[in-house]
């Protein structure tokens, strides 16, 4: 039996599950306005593994969303979860956050572009195809009307960047799916289990999230 933490804390949704040879077993995740992720993730990792009667020493590994995402959230996540490797001596799986998020759209056409806020018209971007192979790698995008005119047919958009186009794609291809707004740590259990078997890991020492741009300082 192989028991996995996964942790996502790259938006406002501050989420932990635990995962059971590559099955979810319980999930705890709060959103909120504000960034209260540095008080509410030991408090979730806690619960989530004494509720399920498990111990910190019953992990076998920890699975991270490194971005990209906000700063300050990607910090405290990758803190913790290199921490408890650390302290465990377990390794640490890493997942493209894009990737989750995209992972909570189930569709048979199209394409799938998970878009995360990133300030003004700016998003953190993907693209995906249905079976969430990447077409486009994680990028960032300021979004206008020629945006997505390279891809025909459906194009289905979603996260919380995904409200910025809205506006500017009015064609009917355009799928605005407005339900799916912030990555889940429930979408790292089946890739997390993949790495795992796999042995993709982490160098635990020098593993850094993904910020895709460099952080700047507002007042």
């Amino acid at each position: 039996m192989d028991v996995i933490l996964h942790i996502e804390t790259a938006t406002k949704n501050c989420s932990v599950s635990l995962g059971k040879d590559g099955e979810l077993i319980d999930t705890i995740e709060l959103a909120e306005a504000g960034f209260n992720h540095a008080e509410k993730l030991h408090v979730f990792i806690d619960e989530i593994i004494q509720r399920n009667a498990f111990s910190y020493q019953s992990l076998n590994a920890i699975a991270i969303s490194k971005g990209p995402g906000s700063y300050t959230g990607l910090r405290i996540g990758v803190s913790a979860a290199k921490g408890l490797c650390y302290a465990l001596d377990i390794p640490l799986i890493a997942i493209n956050t894009l990737e989750a998020l995209s992972r909570q759209l189930n569709v048979t056409e199209g394409v799938i572009v998970p878009m995360i806020d990133a300030r003004r018209m700016e998003v953190f971007t993907a693209v995906y195809n249905c079976e969430f192979k990447e077409m486009v790698s994680t990028h960032a995008l300021i979004v206008d009307e020629s945006t997505m005119h390279k891809f025909d047919g459906l194009v289905h958009l979603i996260g919380d960047g995904a409200k910025k186009v809205k506006e500017v794609f009015v064609e009917d291809r355009f799928i605005w799916h407005e339900n799916i707004i912030y990555p889940s740590s429930k979408q790292l259990v089946d890739v997390a289990f993949k790495k795992y078997v796999t042995k993709d890991f982490e160098d635990v020492a020098y593993f850094e999230p993904y910020y895709l741009k460099d952080f700047m300082l507002t007042k």
